[in-house]
């Protein structure tokens, strides 16, 4: 399975040192895990929402990055919040299985994918091959917008 992330390039171990620290969305803090995406316009879109509200602001050593991993996800039951987090604290704890498929609130038809690196299939994870990202150059303004825009009104 091919996964996703968007993050800084400091921060391209597979470690979930971050998220022990801080904790993530459902995981709480003091527990390492690793947030991905299923797909690469997902990584971009959570960063979007979550991490990056003034895109001006966004840092210059962003890299979108990429791995895969031999292993099925566990699905994450998702009727609520608090069902979530109460499910991947458990499963973190358990080490039952490497990942976990929760679906997406950005994007239902995807999914955010957790990797638990005290798993003891995590070593066998490949580091992410990277590139730069920039939301600068994803993001600017098209040069024939003004034209295809002109052709609407009419």
């Amino acid at each position: 399975m091919k996964l996703w992330r968007l993050t800084r390039a400091p921060y391209v171990a597979l470690d979930g040192k971050g998220a022990e620290l801080n904790g993530a969305r459902y995981a709480p803090a003091g527990q390492p895990v690793v947030s991905l995406a299923s797909e690469a316009g997902l990584a971009v879109l959570v960063a979007l929402r979550y991490h990056l509200p003034d895109l001006a602001a966004a840092p210059a050593d962003l890299v979108l990055g990429w791995t895969e991993a031999e292993a099925v996800p566990e699905r994450v039951p998702d009727p609520d919040e608090d069902t979530i987090r109460a499910f991947i604290g458990e499963w973190l704890e358990s080490r039952r299985s490497l990942l976990a498929a929760i679906r997406s609130k950005v994007l239902p038809e995807t999914n955010v994918i957790y990797l638990n690196p005290r798993h003891p299939d995590a070593t066998q994870v490949p580091p992410l091959v990277t590139r730069p990202f920039s939301f600068a150059e994803c993001l600017h303004r098209p040069p024939m917008l003004d034209s295809f825009l002109g052709h609407l009104e009419s």
